[in-house]
């Protein structure tokens, strides 16, 4: 690769930087002004708000994430939001279930404050259930609700 022969390349991470340092120095190659924006895409998607152990409520990062979330729907009509709260098999199986709810519950109440007043809900709660496989062991990142945005066009 011409250009590339006098760089040290340690790792992928590396090797872009000098692709962009490259490129960069490359004086005709056009100019772009602005910014350049993908095209708005309206297809269901999923996302994860992960909690904390024993806690209902969301943190910076889960905030974060749902912001994130609502911020891909718009410029599209979201038809319905299903909500399903999860929780891990440490504990009691009632505890765990209401922990699910609850969890389900905050993110609702979260998205109908983010402008998702007039959405349809599809809300449930799975508690422990499924949280170990055949053979006794737990499966990891269970303390979450998973989130499943169901879009339209415009």
């Amino acid at each position: 690769m011409t250009g590339f022969r006098d760089f040290k390349i340690y790792g992928r991470t590396a090797l872009i930087a000098a692709a962009v340092f490259s490129l960069a120095a490359c004086s005709s190659l056009p100019r772009l002004g602005g910014q350049v924006r993908a095209p708005v895409t309206c297809t269901d998607f999923t996302v994860s708000i992960y909690f904390e152990r024993d806690s209902v409520d969301m943190t910076r990062e889960a905030a974060a994430t749902l912001k994130a979330a609502t911020d891909r729907t718009k410029g599209c009509k979201v038809s319905q939001v299903d909500i399903l709260g999860l929780s891990d098999s440490v504990g009691d199986s009632q505890t765990n279930l209401a922990i699910s709810q609850r969890r389900a519950a905050n993110v609702t109440t979260s998205l109908a404050r983010r402008g998702f007043s007039n959405v349809e809900f599809q809300v449930g709660a799975a508690g422990d259930a499924g949280a170990e496989t055949a053979s006794g062991d737990a499966r990891p990142l269970r303390r979450r609700v998973d989130v499943i945005f169901h879009q339209t066009g415009r």
